[in-house]
Protein backbone atom coordinates (compact mmCIF):
# COMPACT_ATOMS: atom_id res chain seq x y z
CA UNK A 1 0.00 0.00 0.00
CA UNK A 2 1.35 3.44 -0.95
CA UNK A 3 1.26 5.99 1.83
CA UNK A 4 1.48 9.76 2.02
CA UNK A 5 4.39 11.97 2.90
CA UNK A 6 4.97 14.77 5.35
CA UNK A 7 6.91 18.02 5.33
CA UNK A 8 9.80 16.91 7.58
CA UNK A 9 10.39 13.92 5.29
CA UNK A 10 10.35 16.16 2.22
CA UNK A 11 12.92 18.45 3.83
CA UNK A 12 15.21 15.53 4.64
CA UNK A 13 14.79 14.13 1.12
CA UNK A 14 15.72 17.49 -0.44
CA UNK A 15 18.80 17.75 1.74
CA UNK A 16 20.06 14.28 0.93
CA UNK A 17 19.28 14.77 -2.77
CA UNK A 18 21.36 17.93 -2.93
CA UNK A 19 24.19 16.38 -0.92
CA UNK A 20 24.20 13.35 -3.22
CA UNK A 21 24.56 15.53 -6.31
CA UNK A 22 27.38 17.51 -4.71
CA UNK A 23 29.35 14.44 -3.63
CA UNK A 24 29.14 12.90 -7.11
CA UNK A 25 30.79 15.97 -8.66
CA UNK A 26 34.53 16.19 -8.06
CA UNK A 27 34.63 19.88 -9.06
CA UNK A 28 31.52 20.86 -7.11
CA UNK A 29 28.14 22.20 -8.22
CA UNK A 30 26.83 25.76 -7.99
CA UNK A 31 23.51 26.66 -6.40
CA UNK A 32 22.02 27.60 -9.76
CA UNK A 33 23.09 24.26 -11.27
CA UNK A 34 21.62 22.41 -8.31
CA UNK A 35 18.32 24.28 -8.65
CA UNK A 36 18.20 23.35 -12.33
CA UNK A 37 18.98 19.67 -11.72
CA UNK A 38 16.64 19.19 -8.76
CA UNK A 39 13.74 21.41 -9.78
CA UNK A 40 13.80 23.04 -6.35
CA UNK A 41 13.02 26.73 -6.07
CA UNK A 42 15.94 29.11 -5.58
CA UNK A 43 14.76 29.85 -2.04
CA UNK A 44 14.42 26.18 -1.07
CA UNK A 45 17.79 25.36 -2.61
CA UNK A 46 19.41 28.28 -0.77
CA UNK A 47 17.99 27.07 2.55
CA UNK A 48 19.17 23.50 1.94
CA UNK A 49 22.65 24.64 0.89
CA UNK A 50 23.00 26.89 3.92
CA UNK A 51 22.07 24.04 6.25
CA UNK A 52 24.61 21.71 4.63
CA UNK A 53 27.33 24.35 4.96
CA UNK A 54 26.39 25.07 8.58
CA UNK A 55 26.60 21.35 9.39
CA UNK A 56 30.02 21.13 7.76
CA UNK A 57 28.90 18.63 5.12
CA UNK A 58 29.83 20.90 2.23
CA UNK A 59 32.15 23.85 1.74
CA UNK A 60 32.19 26.68 -0.75
CA UNK A 61 34.94 26.39 -3.32
CA UNK A 62 36.75 29.33 -4.93
CA UNK A 63 34.51 31.38 -7.29
CA UNK A 64 34.71 30.45 -10.97
CA UNK A 65 34.47 33.20 -13.58
CA UNK A 66 32.84 32.00 -16.80
CA UNK A 67 31.84 34.81 -19.14
CA UNK A 68 29.77 37.76 -18.04
CA UNK A 69 27.77 37.87 -14.88
CA UNK A 70 28.35 36.91 -11.30
CA UNK A 71 31.09 34.32 -10.68
CA UNK A 72 29.85 30.82 -9.94
CA UNK A 73 30.60 29.53 -6.44
CA UNK A 74 30.71 25.73 -6.41
CA UNK A 75 29.57 23.76 -3.40
CA UNK A 76 31.96 20.88 -2.70
CA UNK A 77 31.75 17.90 -0.41
CA UNK A 78 33.73 17.96 2.81
CA UNK A 79 34.78 14.29 2.86
CA UNK A 80 36.03 14.50 6.45
CA UNK A 81 32.65 15.63 7.80
CA UNK A 82 31.67 12.06 8.68
CA UNK A 83 33.18 8.57 8.62
CA UNK A 84 32.05 4.96 8.62
CA UNK A 85 33.62 1.62 9.51
CA UNK A 86 33.11 -1.49 7.41
CA UNK A 87 33.72 -5.08 8.47
CA UNK A 88 33.60 -8.16 6.26
CA UNK A 89 33.34 -11.52 7.98
CA UNK A 90 34.75 -14.09 5.59
CA UNK A 91 35.92 -17.66 6.16
CA UNK A 92 39.39 -16.72 4.89
CA UNK A 93 39.95 -13.33 6.53
CA UNK A 94 38.17 -10.65 8.58
CA UNK A 95 38.63 -7.25 6.92
CA UNK A 96 38.18 -3.82 8.52
CA UNK A 97 38.10 -0.48 6.70
CA UNK A 98 37.55 3.15 7.68
CA UNK A 99 36.15 5.40 4.95
CA UNK A 100 35.27 9.06 4.56
CA UNK A 101 32.12 10.40 2.90
CA UNK A 102 33.50 9.82 -0.60
CA UNK A 103 34.06 6.18 0.20
CA UNK A 104 37.83 6.68 0.22
CA UNK A 105 39.59 4.11 2.38
CA UNK A 106 41.60 5.88 5.09
CA UNK A 107 42.60 2.82 7.10
CA UNK A 108 42.58 -0.90 6.43
CA UNK A 109 43.35 -4.00 8.46
CA UNK A 110 43.05 -7.74 8.01
CA UNK A 111 42.93 -10.34 10.76
CA UNK A 112 42.82 -14.11 10.61
CA UNK A 113 39.44 -15.35 11.89
CA UNK A 114 39.40 -17.63 14.92
CA UNK A 115 36.64 -20.11 14.16
CA UNK A 116 37.08 -21.95 17.46
CA UNK A 117 36.27 -18.94 19.68
CA UNK A 118 32.85 -18.47 21.27
CA UNK A 119 30.50 -15.64 20.23
CA UNK A 120 31.35 -13.33 23.14
CA UNK A 121 35.06 -13.56 22.47
CA UNK A 122 34.47 -13.05 18.73
CA UNK A 123 32.40 -9.94 19.37
CA UNK A 124 34.97 -8.52 21.79
CA UNK A 125 37.66 -9.11 19.17
CA UNK A 126 35.63 -7.32 16.48
CA UNK A 127 35.06 -4.36 18.77
CA UNK A 128 38.75 -4.20 19.67
CA UNK A 129 39.84 -4.23 16.04
CA UNK A 130 37.26 -1.57 15.09
CA UNK A 131 38.32 0.70 17.94
CA UNK A 132 41.97 0.18 17.07
CA UNK A 133 41.27 1.24 13.48
CA UNK A 134 39.61 4.47 14.64
CA UNK A 135 42.30 5.23 17.21
CA UNK A 136 45.07 4.67 14.66
CA UNK A 137 43.42 7.09 12.25
CA UNK A 138 42.79 9.68 14.96
CA UNK A 139 39.07 9.87 14.19
CA UNK A 140 36.74 11.10 16.94
CA UNK A 141 33.74 8.88 17.64
CA UNK A 142 31.28 11.78 17.29
CA UNK A 143 32.14 11.93 13.57
CA UNK A 144 31.61 8.21 13.02
CA UNK A 145 28.14 7.43 11.68
CA UNK A 146 28.39 3.76 12.54
CA UNK A 147 29.67 0.33 11.61
CA UNK A 148 28.49 -1.78 8.71
CA UNK A 149 29.03 -5.54 8.82
CA UNK A 150 28.87 -7.73 5.72
CA UNK A 151 28.60 -11.48 6.12
CA UNK A 152 27.46 -14.50 4.12
CA UNK A 153 23.75 -15.17 4.42
CA UNK A 154 21.31 -16.13 5.59
CA UNK A 155 20.70 -13.22 7.94
CA UNK A 156 17.79 -12.19 10.14
CA UNK A 157 17.26 -8.53 9.27
CA UNK A 158 14.76 -7.85 12.05
CA UNK A 159 17.19 -8.99 14.77
CA UNK A 160 20.38 -8.02 12.98
CA UNK A 161 21.51 -11.60 13.46
CA UNK A 162 23.53 -14.11 11.48
CA UNK A 163 21.65 -17.38 11.13
CA UNK A 164 23.78 -20.18 9.69
CA UNK A 165 26.40 -18.67 7.36
CA UNK A 166 28.35 -21.41 5.58
CA UNK A 167 31.92 -21.99 6.78
CA UNK A 168 31.35 -19.66 9.75
CA UNK A 169 29.96 -22.03 12.41
CA UNK A 170 31.12 -19.83 15.28
CA UNK A 171 28.77 -17.08 14.07
CA UNK A 172 25.62 -19.19 13.86
CA UNK A 173 22.61 -17.53 15.53
CA UNK A 174 24.60 -14.57 16.86
CA UNK A 175 22.73 -11.26 17.35
CA UNK A 176 25.60 -9.36 15.83
CA UNK A 177 23.98 -5.94 15.41
CA UNK A 178 22.93 -5.33 19.00
CA UNK A 179 25.89 -7.08 20.60
CA UNK A 180 28.47 -5.17 18.55
CA UNK A 181 26.62 -1.91 19.18
CA UNK A 182 26.83 -2.54 22.90
CA UNK A 183 30.53 -3.37 22.64
CA UNK A 184 31.51 -0.29 20.59
CA UNK A 185 28.88 2.33 21.46
CA UNK A 186 28.31 2.91 17.75
CA UNK A 187 25.25 2.16 15.59
CA UNK A 188 25.65 -1.10 13.65
CA UNK A 189 24.09 -2.34 10.41
CA UNK A 190 24.25 -5.97 9.27
CA UNK A 191 23.89 -6.90 5.63
CA UNK A 192 24.37 -9.88 3.36
CA UNK A 193 27.80 -9.62 1.73
CA UNK A 194 26.62 -9.49 -1.90
CA UNK A 195 24.11 -6.76 -1.09
CA UNK A 196 26.81 -4.78 0.69
CA UNK A 197 29.12 -5.14 -2.31
CA UNK A 198 26.40 -3.78 -4.61
CA UNK A 199 25.81 -0.84 -2.27
CA UNK A 200 29.53 -0.06 -2.35
CA UNK A 201 29.60 -0.09 -6.15
CA UNK A 202 26.58 2.23 -6.29
CA UNK A 203 28.15 4.62 -3.78
CA UNK A 204 31.30 5.15 -5.87
CA UNK A 205 29.46 5.09 -9.22
CA UNK A 206 29.75 8.81 -9.93
CA UNK A 207 28.29 8.51 -13.44
CA UNK A 208 25.43 6.29 -12.24
CA UNK A 209 26.11 3.66 -14.89
CA UNK A 210 25.03 0.90 -12.50
CA UNK A 211 21.41 1.96 -12.05
CA UNK A 212 20.46 -1.48 -13.39
CA UNK A 213 23.25 -3.97 -12.73
CA UNK A 214 24.31 -7.16 -11.05
CA UNK A 215 27.38 -7.76 -8.93
CA UNK A 216 28.82 -11.28 -9.15
CA UNK A 217 30.70 -12.07 -5.96
CA UNK A 218 33.23 -14.89 -6.11
CA UNK A 219 34.76 -15.87 -2.80
CA UNK A 220 34.53 -19.03 -0.73
CA UNK A 221 31.06 -19.20 -2.29
CA UNK A 222 29.28 -17.39 -5.10
CA UNK A 223 26.43 -14.89 -4.89
CA UNK A 224 24.87 -11.99 -6.77
CA UNK A 225 24.01 -8.48 -5.65
CA UNK A 226 21.34 -6.74 -7.73
CA UNK A 227 20.50 -3.08 -8.35
CA UNK A 228 17.26 -1.78 -9.85
CA UNK A 229 16.76 1.95 -10.36
CA UNK A 230 20.06 2.56 -8.51
CA UNK A 231 18.64 0.81 -5.44
CA UNK A 232 20.03 -2.45 -4.04
CA UNK A 233 17.61 -5.37 -4.13
CA UNK A 234 17.35 -7.00 -0.72
CA UNK A 235 14.18 -9.06 -1.02
CA UNK A 236 11.55 -9.57 1.68
CA UNK A 237 13.99 -11.03 4.20
CA UNK A 238 17.21 -9.31 3.11
CA UNK A 239 18.61 -12.51 1.62
CA UNK A 240 18.30 -11.89 -2.12
CA UNK A 241 21.19 -13.02 -4.29
CA UNK A 242 21.60 -16.73 -3.56
CA UNK A 243 22.34 -18.19 -6.99
CA UNK A 244 24.41 -21.20 -5.98
CA UNK A 245 21.75 -23.67 -7.16
CA UNK A 246 21.31 -22.42 -10.72
CA UNK A 247 22.22 -25.44 -12.84
CA UNK A 248 24.98 -24.55 -15.29
CA UNK A 249 26.43 -27.98 -16.10
CA UNK A 250 23.97 -30.77 -16.90
CA UNK A 251 26.54 -33.48 -16.10
CA UNK A 252 28.48 -31.50 -13.53
CA UNK A 253 29.48 -32.51 -10.01
CA UNK A 254 26.88 -33.57 -7.48
CA UNK A 255 25.62 -30.81 -5.21
CA UNK A 256 24.43 -31.41 -1.65
CA UNK A 257 20.95 -30.34 -2.81
CA UNK A 258 20.76 -33.46 -4.98
CA UNK A 259 21.17 -31.78 -8.36
CA UNK A 260 24.18 -31.98 -10.61
CA UNK A 261 26.06 -29.00 -11.97
CA UNK A 262 24.82 -26.29 -9.60
CA UNK A 263 26.78 -23.06 -9.98
CA UNK A 264 28.13 -23.24 -6.43
CA UNK A 265 29.86 -26.59 -6.93
CA UNK A 266 30.67 -25.98 -10.60
CA UNK A 267 32.87 -22.97 -9.84
CA UNK A 268 33.92 -23.85 -6.28
CA UNK A 269 37.59 -23.02 -5.57
CA UNK A 270 38.10 -26.60 -4.38
CA UNK A 271 37.04 -27.92 -7.78
CA UNK A 272 39.35 -25.60 -9.71
CA UNK A 273 42.31 -26.59 -7.58
CA UNK A 274 41.48 -30.33 -7.73
CA UNK A 275 41.29 -30.18 -11.53
CA UNK A 276 44.41 -28.04 -11.75
CA UNK A 277 46.61 -30.27 -9.57
CA UNK A 278 44.94 -33.54 -10.50
CA UNK A 279 43.85 -34.52 -6.99
CA UNK A 280 41.28 -33.58 -4.36
CA UNK A 281 42.52 -31.10 -1.78
CA UNK A 282 41.52 -30.41 1.80
CA UNK A 283 42.44 -26.88 2.82
CA UNK A 284 41.18 -23.88 4.74
CA UNK A 285 39.61 -20.95 2.82
CA UNK A 286 42.78 -18.92 3.36
CA UNK A 287 44.90 -21.73 1.93
CA UNK A 288 42.51 -22.12 -1.01
CA UNK A 289 42.87 -18.43 -1.79
CA UNK A 290 46.64 -18.75 -1.96
CA UNK A 291 46.48 -21.95 -4.01
CA UNK A 292 44.09 -20.34 -6.49
CA UNK A 293 46.53 -17.52 -7.01
CA UNK A 294 49.32 -20.00 -7.78
CA UNK A 295 47.07 -21.92 -10.16
CA UNK A 296 46.05 -18.75 -12.00
CA UNK A 297 49.68 -17.78 -12.44
CA UNK A 298 50.36 -21.13 -14.09
CA UNK A 299 47.58 -20.43 -16.59
CA UNK A 300 48.90 -16.95 -17.30
CA UNK A 301 52.38 -18.45 -17.82
CA UNK A 302 51.04 -20.74 -20.54
CA UNK A 303 50.02 -24.00 -18.86
CA UNK A 304 47.40 -25.21 -21.36
CA UNK A 305 45.84 -27.82 -19.07
CA UNK A 306 45.31 -25.32 -16.26
CA UNK A 307 44.03 -22.75 -18.73
CA UNK A 308 41.30 -25.20 -19.76
CA UNK A 309 40.18 -25.39 -16.12
CA UNK A 310 39.61 -21.64 -16.10
CA UNK A 311 37.92 -21.81 -19.50
CA UNK A 312 35.42 -24.37 -18.18
CA UNK A 313 34.81 -22.26 -15.09
CA UNK A 314 34.24 -19.19 -17.27
CA UNK A 315 31.61 -21.07 -19.28
CA UNK A 316 29.71 -21.89 -16.09
CA UNK A 317 29.89 -18.33 -14.80
CA UNK A 318 28.80 -16.93 -18.17
CA UNK A 319 25.76 -19.21 -18.32
CA UNK A 320 24.62 -18.09 -14.87
CA UNK A 321 25.13 -14.44 -15.78
CA UNK A 322 23.09 -14.86 -18.96
CA UNK A 323 20.24 -16.63 -17.16
CA UNK A 324 20.00 -13.89 -14.53
CA UNK A 325 20.35 -11.10 -17.08
CA UNK A 326 17.60 -12.58 -19.25
CA UNK A 327 15.33 -12.18 -16.22
CA UNK A 328 16.28 -8.68 -15.08
CA UNK A 329 17.57 -7.05 -18.32
CA UNK A 330 20.42 -5.19 -16.63
CA UNK A 331 23.14 -5.76 -19.26
CA UNK A 332 25.89 -4.64 -16.85
CA UNK A 333 27.78 -7.14 -14.72
CA UNK A 334 30.40 -6.19 -12.14
CA UNK A 335 32.52 -9.02 -10.82
CA UNK A 336 34.85 -9.20 -7.86
CA UNK A 337 35.48 -10.89 -4.53
CA UNK A 338 38.17 -12.33 -2.33
CA UNK A 339 38.88 -15.28 -4.64
CA UNK A 340 38.19 -13.42 -7.89
CA UNK A 341 41.08 -11.04 -7.32
CA UNK A 342 43.41 -14.05 -7.37
CA UNK A 343 42.14 -15.52 -10.66
CA UNK A 344 40.93 -12.53 -12.71
CA UNK A 345 43.94 -12.43 -15.03
CA UNK A 346 43.57 -16.12 -15.88
CA UNK A 347 39.80 -16.33 -16.27
CA UNK A 348 38.54 -12.95 -17.46
CA UNK A 349 39.50 -13.35 -21.15
CA UNK A 350 37.64 -16.69 -21.23
CA UNK A 351 34.63 -15.13 -19.48
CA UNK A 352 34.39 -12.23 -21.92
CA UNK A 353 34.58 -14.65 -24.84
CA UNK A 354 31.93 -16.94 -23.35
CA UNK A 355 29.54 -14.02 -22.84
CA UNK A 356 30.10 -12.74 -26.36
CA UNK A 357 29.51 -16.20 -27.89
CA UNK A 358 26.48 -17.19 -25.78
CA UNK A 359 23.46 -18.33 -27.78
CA UNK A 360 21.14 -18.10 -24.76
CA UNK A 361 21.00 -14.30 -24.49
CA UNK A 362 17.48 -12.97 -25.06
CA UNK A 363 18.03 -9.31 -24.15
CA UNK A 364 18.42 -6.71 -26.88
CA UNK A 365 21.83 -5.56 -25.65
CA UNK A 366 25.02 -7.50 -25.10
CA UNK A 367 26.22 -8.00 -21.53
CA UNK A 368 28.93 -5.56 -20.50
CA UNK A 369 31.42 -6.98 -18.01
CA UNK A 370 33.19 -4.40 -15.85
CA UNK A 371 35.68 -4.73 -13.05
CA UNK A 372 34.94 -3.49 -9.58
CA UNK A 373 35.71 0.16 -8.82
CA UNK A 374 36.45 -0.70 -5.21
CA UNK A 375 40.16 -0.84 -4.49
CA UNK A 376 40.12 -3.00 -1.38
CA UNK A 377 37.98 -5.79 0.06
CA UNK A 378 34.71 -5.23 -1.76
CA UNK A 379 32.32 -6.42 0.92
CA UNK A 380 34.12 -4.52 3.70
CA UNK A 381 34.04 -1.27 1.76
CA UNK A 382 30.46 -1.98 0.78
CA UNK A 383 29.59 -2.49 4.44
CA UNK A 384 31.00 0.94 5.28
CA UNK A 385 29.11 2.44 2.36
CA UNK A 386 25.92 0.91 3.78
CA UNK A 387 26.20 3.34 6.65
CA UNK A 388 26.86 6.28 4.33
CA UNK A 389 24.10 5.19 1.97
CA UNK A 390 21.58 4.92 4.77
CA UNK A 391 22.35 8.42 5.94
CA UNK A 392 22.99 10.33 2.71
CA UNK A 393 21.24 8.74 -0.27
CA UNK A 394 17.93 10.26 -1.35
CA UNK A 395 15.32 7.65 -2.20
CA UNK A 396 11.57 8.22 -2.69
CA UNK A 397 10.83 5.46 -0.18
CA UNK A 398 12.12 7.80 2.50
CA UNK A 399 9.17 10.10 1.82
CA UNK A 400 6.60 7.54 2.87
CA UNK A 401 4.98 7.68 6.28
CA UNK A 402 5.90 4.58 8.24
CA UNK A 403 2.87 3.09 10.04
CA UNK A 404 3.29 2.78 13.78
Amino acid sequence: MRRGSNLPAVGTYNQTLVLDLIRRSAAGVSRSELAERTGLSAQTLSNVARKLVDEGMVVEGPPIVAGKGKPRTPLQLNPQARYAVGIHLDPAVDTFVLVDMRGTVLAHAEHAPRHTDGPQHLLATLARHANSLLDGAGVHRDRVLGIGVAAPGPIDVARGALLEPPLLPAWHNVTLRDDLRDATGLPVMVEKDVVAAMVGELWVDADQQLSEAMFFYYGAGVGVGLAVDATPVRGRTGNAGDVAHIVVEADGPLCHCGQRGCLGVAVAPERLIAEGVGADVVASPAQLRSMLGDLAQRAVDGDAAVSRVFERTAQSLARAMVIINNLMDADVVVIGGAMWSRIAAAIEPHLRRALAESTEITTTRAITLVGTQLSTDIAALGAACLVLDGAFTARPAGLMITPR
